[in-house]
């Protein structure tokens, strides 16, 4: 019998996680089957996933319609909705979470997308989100703005795990990660423990080469004294961010500040590969998972990406593979007019609205569902 590919990457130090939630699939017995068959040890969620979930299907209907009669707000059915997906799902890796003493079994819930800017708003809803979960095995999902990570520190000083979502340029993530080892530090200090708080940093990757590559493919056209090196480059700036990211990693949480507080129980904050999913038809269905396999490391793919992966994935230990060239990669980009910083940030803000656009869609739609419960009601 073939060995399923998914599998094998926990050999390899990398555990899959699902960037996807819906009722019917965890009622279904079908989340169950992934993590049973497959090996899947996790599962990420944002609001467009879940806009997605509420507005395609009829699953929700029914508690829509109750909760819309008892005189609930559209933002109190989304919260409710929400979490008892969430919850719902952490219970269905409950014994991962168990099995891997911490390490692995989590359901990542986000903030309010219109708080990427508020730090103390972020915190606040953090927390009241962390506690109406009652799950240590789930991630409050924070943005990698600028406001975002003072919250971040602050968080897991308060022993709430935290997903640092929307996370796209090397400085960033290196802010990230200090962000995390700055609350365990806090949090240490306190004389509180620290072996229970989990974190990871989700860097997404495809997003990069989609506004980078047509900058690229402008300078083939143009035939300008640049194009070969152009195409040189092209498709390849994600892939070596990620790999530059796993060695910031590694400098990082291999360095002495950090081993004190490892001798202390603090776990590493694994870097999650995120936006796995390809866009670009040209390029390979797993061009996002097969170079980034490696230890201690996650991915989290949709659910055509897992099943492609499963079909003819083929892991190996790839991530630490050609990471001067990766360097060269990112080092040739202000050769050719291509400011990696400013096009990471245009992405970080372009990443907030797309979580914005699809959040304030659901509201709309949850408000039309109760405005007509309660007109059906009022006319039988």
């Amino acid at each position: 019998m073939k060995k399923n590919p998914l599998k094998e990457l926990g050999a390899l130090g990398q555990s899959i996680w699902l960037d996807y939630i819906r009722r019917d699939l965890i009622s279904s017995g079908e989340l169950r089957r992934f993590i049973e068959d497959d090996g899947l040890r996790g599962m990420t969620s944002n609001p467009s996933i879940f806009e997605k979930a509420i507005v395609d299907s009829h699953d929700y209907n029914a508690d829509i319609r109750d909760m819309a009669l008892k005189g609930e707000s559209a933002t109190s059915i989304y919260e409710a909705l929400t979490q008892r997906d969430v919850q719902s799902a952490a219970d269905e890796f409950q014994p991962v979470y168990e099995a891997t003493d911490g390490k692995d079994g989590y359901v990542s819930l986000e903030v309010n997308p219109h708080l990427a800017h508020d730090t103390r708003g972020t915190m606040q809803e953090a927390r009241r989100l962390w506690e109406a979960l009652k799950r240590p095995n789930v991630f409050i999902k924070v943005p990698a703005t600028v406001e975002g990570l003072p919250a971040v520190q602050q968080l897991i000083s308060e022993g709430i795990n935290i997903n640092v979502t929307l996370l796209f340029g090397l400085p960033r993530y290196r802010q990230v990660a200090e962000a995390y080892i700055g609350g365990i530090a806090a949090r240490a200090a306190q004389g509180e423990a620290v072996k229970g708080v989990a974190s990871v940093a989700s860097f997404f990757l495809s997003r990069i080469d989609v506004l980078i590559d047509p900058l690229l493919e402008k300078l083939f056209a143009r035939g300008a004294g640049e194009a070969e090196l152009a195409k040189e480059v092209h498709g390849r700036v994600a892939v070596s961010s990620a790999k530059v990211a796993y060695q910031t990693y590694k400098e990082i949480f291999g360095s002495g500040r950090f081993r004190n507080l490892a001798d202390k129980g603090a776990r590493v904050q694994r870097l999650l590969w995120a936006s796995t999913g390809t866009k670009n038809p040209q390029y390979s269905d797993l061009k996002y998972v097969e170079s980034l396999i490696g230890p201690d490391t996650v991915n989290t793919a949709p659910v055509q990406t897992v099943d492609a992966y499963r079909d003819h994935g083929e892991p190996k230990a790839r991530l630490e593979e050609d990471v001067e060239e990766a360097r060269w990669v990112l080092e040739r980009l202000p050769e050719l007019g291509i400011d990696i910083d400013h096009m990471t940030k245009q992405l970080e803000e372009e990443g907030v609205e797309k979580f914005d656009k699809p959040f304030d869609t659901l509201m709309d739609t949850l408000k039309r569902r109760c405005s007509t419960a309660l007109q059906e009601r009022a006319d039988p």
